[in-house]
């Protein structure tokens, strides 16, 4: 009886634990406490402020007051702030850290705002900064004005650099405390910024050599300072390379991982030992089951291997190879250094998203199962079931002799007896020698994008294109890397969870890519799916140079739009061919070492995520017309970062063609009410028996695995987009080059006037020959006009000679080749 009322009592604490933890994480609290704390910071400031002026007066009845004399109304106090004010600025400047205590009241007023999600900073690295700006300005206003604390009322570094400052002198001197303030100054500089490393290495250059070397040279003479030191002067001598057998190498720290703990919600119920559980008799014996919730394996420690030595030697110079001037390597976040990831604040949290386990549920579905299977003369020597958001899994161990098509075969009995929506039997589970039987939950439970997205394994991930796309049935993250699959199918009917596994997948790659990393080509034919993603054009959206909008609704422009892939697919594939790499992770790798010239049309090349709704529309519109490049795609854009995934709601044979099934090995079954369109997805059953909502098989490679896909609902959608959308972002849309169809290979010139030259003729003209590039996306982007004017331009350019046909994706060809020789034919025009 004890031990009952001490396990009541264990729930009971954990229960109020747990309801104590959620009202902490409401959000109305965090914006009370946020409020709170910013209130507070201002009435510190003003306590703060006051004390300067009034410190001198008050510092007598504060110092010789007592409680009660303070707390009555009459007691003499100025301070703005009250006597309580009066106390917390005395002891905090006088008492403490002087007037760096002001970088308290930062401190306090934005962890306020980030509570109160006005503000979206990185609260830890605020605490650390202010933190040490605390310590250092307190030490360095009491030791620089140590003269002042004789007698002044006020204490500029506190009795905290006072005393720290003393110490500091009797231990390394004056001129030791000046170099310990310089070297935690620049320290501290160079964590807030590494800029701050280029500009100490500017400093510490020997400019006044440079110069006094300059002036020298002038008058004819060679300063010994940039002779070599180490030799005789004039002469060189190869610095010798030490022995690789004498560098050491440094061993990597060993870290000791932690025991693996048992799941405390885990109930084992076996033969022979049977423990809180309702066993069943068949053939005499008791079968068991094992109830659990599985917890996901502990994350293996990090072991850093130590670095080889590099053993260089410098060849002669090689045509191929290229060095820039830069010693640096380029960042191709340069552009956006400022950009800020989405926090995972901003997705909605569920109170109920974890999975609970219904004993009186489970027993009697192991009962029913049990029971269905004996009634056909088939026994079971062991039951397992592992309970997940969605879907729970039975693992049976079926007796000696028994046929598991026998089992197979019971599909709608079980489903009968279990009177269950829909199960799905497994036969058997692969690696395992058991038969599985998965059937839907009583009460499912919702698996929340932010649960996904804020995972330690996704936070974690080192996949060049991470996906995630929910939890499987053993409630671990379900992730992949869409750069390894390389592109994916999904598929399912109307309403089962298509365009919110579309969210989770272009959310998954917006919280982990950089804009300047990763280009989206949306295509939507039903016009608003993917419109709430327009706001971020200018962040992550690619277009073609004329496109109005950047998500693609007309079919016409679809069309137009993949055969420009098609053509900057193998503008990539040609400078990979430059650059002896065979792909893009390679190529990007050597431009920013700066291995590739940007002068021979050398550049960083984003990955290209093509994303089309609604595939099915498609097809039936501009059929072989977009079939075709979707192929070329499929089959040839891996190596160049182009990733391609299609849904439809209509799978199938005259939809997911033949082709389109062989280029796309990835594939997402949602539900389906056919077998005939899972064996068109998947090439077996399986996604007629899903519950939908979500649930959803993924099939890359053998066998296909369960998952319950993230929910992310629209309005979180808007909250990440609209967050990106306010910083800082690119002046267009990433561009994709122009495409010229087979009867547009070149421009009828008989139709441009050259009577009627636009006003823009002539400094369109002096631009091309300046830059030397026959591009009409030049001219586009230099004077701030549209497409179609900048072609009539790049026309009349042609029709003068200035600049030579079309070359499809190429530039064309600059015929002039100085300002003087533009000039002769202007004048010659004119």
């Amino acid at each position: 009886m004890a031990k009952k009322n001490s396990t009541k009592d264990t729930e009971q604490s954990l229960s109020l634990f747990g309801k104590i933890r959620a009202i902490f994480k409401n959000e109305t609290i965090h914006f009370v406490i946020g409020l709170v704390l910013v209130i507070f910071s201002v009435y510190l400031l003003l306590a703060f402020s006051s004390f300067f002026f009034t410190g001198a007066a008050d510092q007598s009845i504060i110092d010789s007051g007592n409680a009660q004399e303070l707390a009555s109304t009459n007691n003499g106090v100025k301070n703005y702030a009250g006597s309580r004010g009066a106390q917390l600025a005395s002891y905090l400047i006088n008492d403490c850290f002087g007037i760096s205590s002001f970088f308290i009241l930062v401190f306090l007023a934005v962890a306020g705002l980030k509570l109160m999600r006005v503000r979206v900073v990185r609260l830890w690295k605020w605490f650390i900064g202010c933190s040490l700006l605390l310590v250092w300005f307190s030490v360095f206003f009491g030791f620089a004005f140590v003269e002042q604390y004789k007698d002044s009322f006020l204490y500029l570094g506190g009795m905290h650099g006072y005393n720290v400052s003393n110490w500091l002198v009797s231990q390394v001197g004056v001129p030791g405390v000046w170099m310990i303030l310089l070297v935690t100054a620049i320290c501290f500089l160079i964590y807030l910024s590494a800029r701050t490393v280029i500009w100490l290495r500017r400093l510490f250059s020997l400019s006044f050599l440079k110069r006094k070397q300059k002036e020298e040279e002038e008058k004819g003479e060679t300063p010994e300072e940039f002779t070599d030191s180490w030799t005789a002067k004039g002469k060189k001598k190869p610095v010798a390379i030490p022995d690789v057998a004498d560098i050491k190498e440094e061993e990597a720290p060993v870290e000791i991982p932690e025991p693996i703990k048992e799941p405390e919600n885990e109930i084992t119920l076996d033969l022979g030992g049977v423990t809180e559980t309702q066993p069943a008799k068949v053939s005499g014996e008791e079968v068991s089951m094992t109830i659990e919730t599985p917890v996901p394996d502990p994350v293996p420690p990090f072991h850093e291997k130590a670095a080889e030595p590099v053993f260089e030697i410098e060849a002669t110079e090689n045509d191929d190879e290229y060095k820039g001037p830069e010693k640096e390597p380029y960042n191709p976040r340069l552009d956006l250094e400022n950009y800020r990831y989405p926090t995972i604040d901003l997705m909605k949290h569920y109170e109920n998203a974890e999975p609970t386990i219904d004993m009186a549920e489970q027993n009697a579905n192991k009962d029913k199962i049990i029971n269905t299977l004996r009634s056909f003369g088939i026994e079971i020597s062991t039951i397992k079931a592992t309970v997940g958001p969605t879907v729970t899994l039975y693992e049976i161990t079926p007796e000696q002799g028994v046929r598991i098509s026998k089992i197979r075969g019971l599909e709608d009995d079980i489903a009968l007896s279990l009177s269950a929506l829909g199960i799905r039997i497994i036969a058997p589970i692969p690696g395992k020698g058991t038969i599985g039987i998965e059937v839907p939950n009583s009460n499912p439970k919702i698996v929340s994008g932010q649960s996904i997205i804020g995972s330690k394994k996704f936070q974690e991930s080192t996949y060049d294109l991470p996906v995630a796309l929910g939890k499987t049935i053993t409630n671990e993250v379900f992730m992949v890397d869409l750069c390894k699959m390389p592109h994916m199918l999904v598929a399912g009917a109307t309403g089962q969870g298509k365009s919110v596994g579309l969210n989770a997948i272009i959310t998954s790659l917006l919280y982990k890519k950089h804009p300047a990393e990763l280009k989206f080509v949306l295509v939507d034919p039903k016009k608003v799916e993917f419109s709430i993603y327009s706001v971020i054009e200018h962040h992550f959206l690619a277009k073609l140079p004329d496109g109005e909008d950047a998500i693609i609704t007309d079919v016409t422009k679809v069309v137009q739009t993949l055969n420009s892939i098609c053509v900057e697919m193998d503008t990539r594939y040609d400078l990979l061919k430059a650059a002896h790499v065979r792909n893009i992770k390679e190529y990007n790798e050597k431009f920013i070492n700066r291995q590739l010239n940007p002068e021979k049309g050398h550049k960083f090349m984003p990955y290209i995520v093509v994303v089309i709704d609604e595939f099915g529309d498609l097809i039936m519109t501009a059929g072989k017309e977009v079939e075709l490049p979707i192929a070329r795609i499929a089959q040839l854009a891996r190596a160049v970062g182009i990733h391609m995934i299609i849904a439809t709601q209509r799978p199938t044979t005259n939809i997911i063609t033949g082709t389109i099934k062989a280029n796309f090995p990835a594939r997402v079954a949602f539900r389906v009410s056919a077998m005939i369109d899972s064996r068109t997805i998947l090439d077996r059953p399986g996604a007629n028996q899903l519950i939908g909502r979500g649930d959803m098989l993924f099939l890359q490679g053998a066998d296909p695995v369960r998952v319950q896909c993230a929910f992310i609902d629209t309005p979180e959608v808007a909250e990440i987009t609209k967050f990106i959308a306010k910083q800082q972002g690119y002046p267009t849309a990433f561009y994709l080059p122009e495409y010229v169809g087979e009867d547009g290979g070149g421009s009828d010139l008989g139709d441009v006037d050259m009577g009627r030259l636009d006003p823009l003729f002539e400094d369109a003209a002096r631009l091309i020959v300046i830059h030397q590039q026959g591009s009409t996306s030049l001219i586009q982007r230099k004077f701030a006009i549209g497409y179609n004017r900048a072609g009539r331009l790049m026309d009349q350019l042609e029709k003068a000679g200035i600049v030579g046909p079309a070359q499809g994706s190429k530039a064309r060809e600059v015929l002039c080749v100085d300002e003087n020789d533009l000039q002769m034919r202007l004048n010659n025009l004119l």
